[in-house]
């Protein structure tokens, strides 16, 4: 069984939810992207992203982002050490593989701007020092919908910094049965055992890299990315990291469904999940709502000619 295929049915035993969601997940994986899975509390963003974790046999640290929380509660301080008289540096949750940050839009503006650099440059500034993450580097963050209590927006920056922003929905009805049935949430959970290692996730990423792109499919691409910054809706178009950001991702969403070329396809799937978040509606200004960028995005993707 290929190693992608393996991750999947390992998270399929626990996630009962809607299998393109996962596929989304491992596009993020492949493309060394930083999820955001947003929606009402209770549809399972943690256990996705705690089953994700338990399935990769690499350091997962969990962070409960809190309105009290500081960015050195994520980063790490620097203790001094009476015995050595020398400062000492006590790396953060920030220093792991697969790293849950778990409600992040619960947390004040300071302490999310704490994960920009991190997110961008898989690397924290501490005391003048730059300090390396782990490879492979991966923040899966979930968040309530912004109209909760206690939520805050999500600067533009860092949401541009999230290859994916995806939602879960509502389970089918025969899957919810199982979920009340098998409760796989508290008791598989807990006993799930990684199926694929970090260097063989590293060595996938490498592939991805390598995945072909027909020059008539960037042509197409880039038409979509251009049509985002004439769009009469649109304050904000998708930047250049937007558009490198939508081919780094469908060359993993063929990786995942075992191709080594893209296709128009991979391209129209990806269009909402990677872009609408990057985008900025005259109609509005919000971080935390997205369904009007979203029905933009699915509009210019049909008005765009599509090659093949």
């Amino acid at each position: 069984m290929q190693p992608l295929e393996r991750l999947r049915q390992n998270i399929q035993t626990v996630f009962y939810g809607r299998s393109e969601v996962i596929t989304h997940l491992l596009v993020g994986v492949l493309a060394r992207g930083h999820v955001l899975i947003e929606d009402v509390p209770g549809v399972g963003k943690t256990v996705l992203a705690r089953a994700l974790a338990k399935s990769l046999n690499c350091q997962f640290n969990r962070i409960q982002l809190t309105p009290d929380l500081l960015p050195a509660d994520i980063i790490g301080v620097s203790v001094f050490n009476q015995e050595k008289q020398t400062f000492e540096f006590k790396p953060g949750p920030i220093f792991a593989n697969i790293v849950l940050a778990d409600e992040i839009n619960r947390t004040t503006p300071r302490t999310q701007s704490a994960l920009l650099e991190a997110m961008n440059d898989a690397s924290v500034s501490i005391d003048s020092q730059t300090m390396s993450l782990p490879r492979p580097f991966m923040v899966v963050a979930t968040q309530n919908p912004f109209e909760f209590e206690g939520t805050y927006f999500l600067p533009e920056n860092q949401l541009d910094r999230f290859l994916l922003r995806i939602q879960l929905g509502y389970p089918r009805r025969d899957r919810e049965i199982a979920i009340l049935t098998e409760q796989p949430g508290r008791h598989k959970l807990d006993n799930l055992e990684p199926v694929i290692s970090a260097d063989e996730i590293l060595a996938l990423q490498g592939q991805t890299a390598q995945v072909k792109v027909d020059q008539v499919l960037l042509e197409y691409l880039m038409d979509i990315v251009e049509a985002t910054r004439r769009h009469d809706m649109l304050h904000t178009g998708l930047s250049p990291r937007g558009s490198l950001a939508l081919m780094q991702a469908v060359q993993a969403l063929a990786m995942v469904n075992n191709r080594d070329y893209v296709t128009p396809d991979d391209i129209k799937e990806l269009i909402v999940p990677v872009c609408s978040h990057r985008v900025i509606t005259k109609a509005y200004i919000s971080n935390g709502d997205v369904s009007t960028a979203q029905r933009i995005m699915q509009e210019i993707m049909q008005s765009v000619p599509c090659p093949l």
